[in-house]
Parts: C-alpha cells; structure tokens; sequence
C-alpha cells in the first residue's frame, strides 16, 4: 500500500479527488445485454414476476429480503404497484427471453458523494445460476460506474445471508466489516456485513466480467469454460 500523502502541518491525508460532484442521479433506464435486459419496474410486471417467483417451491428465497413471502397474487401486486412508483429504491425488472424474471434496485442514492448500494436483489429461480443472473449485475455496474462517473458502488446484507456474502465477494466486491445490529426486519435484530467496489478498481473487473460473459466462454451445455 503506498504512503498516504501528508500536509504541511505532517499529518497524514487521503488521496487528491479526481471526481466531480455531484453526479447524476440514476434514472429510470433499460440496461441491454446479450443475456437478459433491465428496464424500469412496471406494475405491469407483476403477473410475470408472481409466476417466476413461484418457481420458488420453499420459499427460501424470501427469507433475507425485508419484504414477502406474499400470501396472495394481490397482496404482491400491491407492493409491484409501490416500488413502481418508488425513486430511492429505484427498481428495474430483469428480463431473460423478454418475460420478468427478477428484479433489483439501486438505493441509498448519495448523488452529492457519487455513492449508491444495489439490493432488493431477487432473481427467481429461472434467473439462478445462469449467465443472466452475473450479467445483470454487471449492467448495473457499468451504468454506476461508465454512465454516472460514481466513486463507489456498495452491496450490503444480512450477516447471517451466506449465499448473498458468497455472490457478493464472486463478483468482486471487498469486504468491508459487518455491523452489529445495524438494522431489524421480519421481527429480528440484522447484522449487516458492508462491501464495495470503486471506481478506480472498476477498469479491471469490466474486463473480466466482458470475458466471463463472452460467448465462447460457455460450452454446447451451457457451462461456463473459466470462472468469473
């Protein structure tokens, strides 16, 4: 690790800021890949995304999210209807053949420090373990980073979320420390484990997700040849 650099008084300081701020805000954009699309949330999406999250057959894929499972196709729609509408989060539905098969958000958009999380993440079982599921993540990435000039891009979770940490840190996020009883839901106290990428390391990860991604990267069944 380099030096930091010190001021006249000999104190320590952090790194110059090559950013200007603010940055945009996000907006409500469709993000196109070669294996899924990203286009806001609409309530219209709600009878597809019900179907592909009933795919789920357990309901484990509920269990970290701060909302559902949902008892009724109604009581789903209602909240479809509400993060339509939302700005912060702000919702895009992910697409694979054209049909919902997830979604995810950005939140806690900090524009003034050109810093924002991406969660509400849930693919349905459809999406899982496929090339559109990293995709997705990628197209968000590039948008934060490519398209807005953000510095930094965070994924936070329960603590206790072992796959959510596992994807987390197969993505290339770093992981920053958890905090104790940061936040509660669903009726239980949540410890929240931190991670991020920036923007200085995001040159170098664009183009090992561009490789994992390319075609020629998966065989006749689907398999990927080389890990992300």
């Amino acid at each position: 690790m380099a030096e930091p650099r010190v001021n006249a008084l000999g104190q320590p300081i952090g790194p110059p800021l090559e950013t200007e701020l603010p940055r945009p805000r996000p907006e409500r954009v469709t993000l196109e890949g070669r294996y899924c699309t990203l286009r806001p949330l609409a309530s219209e999406d709600g009878p597809g995304l019900w179907d592909a999250f009933s795919e789920d057959k357990t309901g484990a894929d509920w269990t970290y999210l701060p909302h559902g499972p949902f008892a009724a196709e109604a009581d789903f729609q209602a909240f479809i209807d509400g993060a339509a509408e939302s700005e912060d989060p702000l919702f895009f539905t992910v697409l694979m053949a054209g049909k919902p098969a997830g979604h995810a958000t950005l939140l806690r958009i900090d524009a003034a420090q050109g810093v924002v999380e991406v969660g509400f993440i849930h693919f349905s079982p459809l999406m899982q373990r496929t090339p559109a599921s990293t995709e997705a993540m990628f197209l968000l990435m590039a948008h934060v980073f490519d398209d807005l000039g953000y510095r930094r891009y965070e994924w936070k979770c329960d603590a206790l979320n072992a796959p959510s940490r596992r994807s987390a840190e197969r993505l290339g996020f770093t992981y920053e420390g958890t905090f104790r009883q940061a936040t509660s839901y669903k009726g239980r106290n949540r410890d929240t484990a931190w991670f991020s990428i920036l923007n200085n390391e995001w040159p170098a990860m664009k183009a090992r997700f561009e490789r994992w991604l390319d075609p020629a990267n998966f065989g006749a069944d689907g398999n990927q040849k080389s890990r992300l």
